[in-house]
């Protein structure tokens, strides 16, 4: 007979463990946005012979 080790957890760590995990999604969401929101503030302050110098067009910095 196969000797089978059962692991429990304490009651409530896995509903623990979830509401964790959504907290960090939502702050890495919020994170991306953020750093998305800084990168076209930062483009938009650029002269259109400048963003023509990086290969973009003042359009396309809504689209980042």
């Amino acid at each position: 007979m196969a000797n089978v080790a059962t692991n429990t957890v304490p009651f409530g760590a896995v509903a623990t463990l979830r509401v964790v995990n959504a907290f960090v999604s939502v702050k890495e969401s919020i994170t991306e946005w953020n750093e998305a929101r800084k990168t076209r503030k930062a483009l938009s302050n650029l002269s259109d012979e400048m963003l023509s110098d990086i290969g973009l067009s003042r359009a396309e910095i809504a689209n980042i």
